[in-house]
């Protein structure tokens, strides 16, 4: 019996995704993979899967390195490209991503992406480009551009940088979604004043460009920049009100009033890295939903962290935001539900504490490598977590509610926000307040080796706790699918 748990379709899932994953690193060190080979490996792989037996274990496993092997080698040529092209004057087309905000230098900065290389060379380049140049007084999302300049390849999930671009306007978007958006941005800051508005709006669509530094600063220093940073919590949120007041009435209302809220979320966003990370795990989570299955975290963790570095290599190689990410995924999605379970079973749950349990595990999970790549935190980012956001849901609320108002009643706009300013100011206020705390921030310099023993430790201890707890027992609590981003 315990044998033939080893073959369940689940553990041939999570194996397939670190498989991938594996694959994808092992290409950075050799050379590129026939695509042949995982061809034929895959088609071994969906003919034996559906049995439980050992040799479709190997067969899976086997398969998912091979494709990450072959995708990570195909990636390299790009990658070997960008280097070829580095410090040179480069001619190319794109869409920008972003809107524009004013940098340092008196330019205009936002990001690039469906990139066309002219020059020095005709071809297509993928993933995005940070630019900053002169030319233009404003560039909207979606507007297509040309740009002139020096290409720096970059780390990160950026595939390089342009400074001083020359740019030029070859035609402006006429997306309704974009429009809607920037009608909403004036909306809001009709009916708020700032920097509340900036505020609201980070919460919502992700939109920070517009808030006093100053004020980035402080959240910043307290750890919550995560709250206005456009993140799969933000999403998450909203799709977890929409199922459970659509589910009263109809679970096929539910699925799909929950699904167009994440597409639409997609549009207004700009689909940014974090968000499709999160849609992917939010749309698996309401399919196991919809058909009555358990929710399986470690399912949805691998398979959306294999499906997302297949899609951009980068973020595996070199994206500290998507290690980030997928640590406060494990914390929340499997290092709070354990806790709950070990140490709070039979006590009636709170959504505030859950929030506040779910907080304390992503902040654990991700601290290591905080300190390894950034040597330094703060020890009031939990207390500045566990005041502010249990309160985001009702602040998302509020502030979608101003924004409205001030798109379609301007004149009473004042009126119908003044909710939304009261909390907005109260969570602005606690903010700033912690950040007056002396000593708040502290310096700790790790090496590679001590945080990954913290990571092996953590993995040894979640893997006995689930042995203990919930070998047994099925995991269907909702409160799983919450995520930090």
């Amino acid at each position: 019996m315990e044998r033939r748990k080893i073959y369940r379709r689940t553990t041939r899932y999570i194996l397939f995704g670190v498989a991938v994953l594996v694959g994808l690193v092992w290409a950075r060190l050799t050379p590129e993979l026939s695509g042949w080979l995982p061809l034929m490996i895959g088609i071994a792989a969906l003919a034996s899967f559906r049995k439980a037996r050992l040799v479709s274990v190997y067969i899976v496993t086997i398969f998912g390195f091979t494709l990450g092997w072959y995708r990570g080698g195909q990636y390299m040529h790009e990658v070997r490209f960008l280097q070829e092209i580095s410090r040179e004057k480069v001619v190319l087309n794109g869409e920008a991503l972003t809107d524009s905000i004013y940098d340092e230098r008196g330019g205009i900065a936002f990001d690039l992406g469906s990139l066309e290389l002219e020059a020095p060379e005709t071809r297509n380049i993928v993933g995005k480009i940070g630019i900053s140049g002169h030319g233009e007084r404003m560039v909207y999302r979606g507007d297509k551009l040309r740009i002139v300049g020096k290409f720096y390849p970059s780390r990160g999930s950026y595939v390089a940088r342009i400074s001083y671009a020359e740019l030029e306007v070859l035609g402006r978007s006429s997306s309704v979604a974009y429009r809607a958006t920037r009608e909403f941005t004036a909306g809001m800051q009709t009916a708020l004043p700032e920097p509340q508005a900036s505020f609201g709006l980070g919460l919502l669509i992700g939109q920070r460009n517009t808030l006093p530094k100053s004020t980035n600063e402080v959240l910043a220093m307290v750890g919550l920049t995560h709250i206005i940073a456009v993140s799969g919590y933000n999403l998450t949120i909203l799709v977890q009100a929409t199922r459970r007041l659509l589910a009263k009435r109809s679970k096929f209302q539910a699925m799909l009033g929950a699904s167009l809220l994440i597409c639409s979320f997609l549009i207004v966003t700009g689909a940014s890295p974090s968000i499709v990370r999160a849609s992917i795990i939010s749309f698996l989570a309401l399919g196991a939903w919809y058909y009555g299955r358990n929710v399986r975290p470690m399912v949805l963790i691998t398979l959306t962290a294999a499906a997302t570095a297949l899609w951009n290599p980068l973020y595996l190689w070199s994206d500290i935001g998507w290690y980030l990410s997928f640590l406060a995924f494990f914390g929340v999605l499997v290092v709070a539900p354990l806790a709950r379970r070990r140490f709070l079973a039979g006590r009636k749950q709170h959504i505030f504490g859950d929030i506040i349990l779910e907080t304390v595990a992503a902040q654990v999970m991700t601290l290591p490598l905080i300190l390894y790549i950034f040597h330094e935190s703060s020890f009031v980012a939990l207390l500045a977590n566990i005041l502010v956001v249990p309160l985001i849901p009702i602040a998302m609320l509020l502030s979608f509610v101003a924004g409205v108002a001030g798109m379609l009643v301007p004149a009473l706009s004042g009126w119908l926000a003044w909710p939304a300013k009261w909390l907005l100011t109260y969570l602005l206020d606690i903010a700033n307040l912690v950040a007056r705390i002396p000593h708040m921030q502290y310096s700790v310099k790790i090496n590679f080796v001590i945080m990954a023993l913290f990571y092996l430790i953590a993995a040894t201890l979640t893997y006995i706790w689930w042995r203990k707890t919930f070998s047994n027992d099925k995991i269907t609590d909702e409160k799983q699918v919450v995520i930090l981003s």
